[in-house]
């Protein structure tokens, strides 16, 4: 007769830093904050809104019809796809950070340290500065200046990955080293162009540069939906590849994983949240470094988790950091890239004293 242990039949061990009422803490917490962010970036700047205003304009504009005053205008028509679009691009660029903190096993990497957000700058501001020699100037407003993001993002990651890959082998460190590298060309190429763009051109490049959301409206946020919100959710699959890099390539590789094929639809989808954020905000760094940094201390690293809970966290604090540009100074705003370097630069420094001393 088969005797069976107690445990035959039990759960697979939860990841280190995880317990089942921490996590239900954490999850309650973050969805709360978001709640919570998107009506305070509702009802809050220069122009008084109350509740009901909100919830009106919100019903007259599921029903299609016309705003009944002033203040449900400025929720629908200014406010509302503001706050999506803040939420979008805050969750993107904290998913895009937790893909890249897993694939190059760093809990300290990022889009913005590894090159691939100063690619997409580079491709926008080469936009600006040479749209009088492009033979489609014309389209710079509204097609070229995305798309430019786009390319340039990825056209940064190819590089990568490439100089970071022998015979059919990726070295991480080496990976990492070479985004650092790239990410100091691009940054002195997007320099030089500054340095040679007119007062026009430099006016719109210093404003876009420091990033904001001042410009967002429906057609941009339906673009996000696209660029941004299909990457973050199919992304969510592939959070048990993920923990396999965790252990190393090899043993990915020994759990059946297609690990180069893989890295790279990884690498290429946080390319194209971060390249669709920089060409519809501007520059916005620290929320993919910060997010996913900070959520790994707290619920563990397990990425079935860490990924819906970046982007939670991520639309959370690009909605508050975008709400306290436009109150802080009102009835002007502070660029949101800003305000998210002021507040993100310590937070940085303090994580890497952090890690110093586990070192030691």
């Amino acid at each position: 007769m088969l005797m069976h242990r107690p445990d035959d039949h039990a759960s697979p061990a939860a990841p280190d830093g995880f317990r089942p009422t921490a996590s239900v803490l954490i999850w309650s917490g973050c969805v709360a904050l978001l709640l919570c962010a998107f009506l305070v970036s509702l009802l809050s700047g220069p122009f008084p809104v109350s509740l009901a205003d909100a919830s009106s304009a919100i019903t007259h504009l599921l029903s299609s019809s016309e705003p009944a005053n002033n203040a449900q205008w400025v929720v629908a028509e200014l406010r509302l796809p503001r706050a999506l679009l803040a939420a979008l691009i805050g969750a993107g660029l904290g998913v895009a950070g937790c893909i890249t903190q897993g694939v190059f096993r760093n809990p300290l990497a990022d889009p913005g340290l590894i090159g691939v957000s100063g690619g997409a700058a580079l491709a926008a501001v080469s936009v600006i500065v040479l749209s009088g020699f492009l033979p489609l100037s014309a389209l710079t407003g509204p097609v070229l200046l995305p798309l430019a993001a786009f390319a340039g993002a990825l056209a940064v990651t190819w590089i990568i990955y490439r100089l970071g890959t022998r015979q059919g082998h990726t070295q991480v460190a080496l990976m990492l080293l070479a985004g650092i590298a790239v990410n100091v060309v691009v940054g002195a190429a997007t320099g030089l162009l500054t340095f040679v763009a007119d007062d026009d051109q430099l006016r719109d490049l210093v404003f876009w540069s420091m990033g904001s959301l001042a410009h967002g409206s429906w057609p941009e946020l339906l673009a996000l939906l696209l660029f941004i919100l299909l990457p973050v959710l199919l992304v969510m699959r592939s959070a048990r590849l993920l923990n396999a890099l965790m252990l190393g390539e090899a043993v990915a590789g020994h759990l059946g994983f297609d690990v180069q094929r893989q890295r790279r639809w990884l690498l290429a989808a946080a390319a194209m949240m971060a390249g669709a954020a920089v060409a519809v905000a501007g520059v916005i760094g620290f929320i993919g470094l910060v997010v996913p940094h900070v959520l790994r201390l707290l619920s563990g690293p397990d990425h079935r988790i860490l990924l819906p809970l970046s982007a939670l966290t991520g639309a959370s604090l690009l909605l508050l950091a975008d709400t306290l540009c436009r109150v802080i100074i009102a009835p002007a705003e502070l660029p949101v890239g800003l305000m998210m370097a002021l507040t993100g630069g310590p937070v940085f420094i303090l994580l890497l004293v952090r890690q110093s001393r586990r070192w030691l």
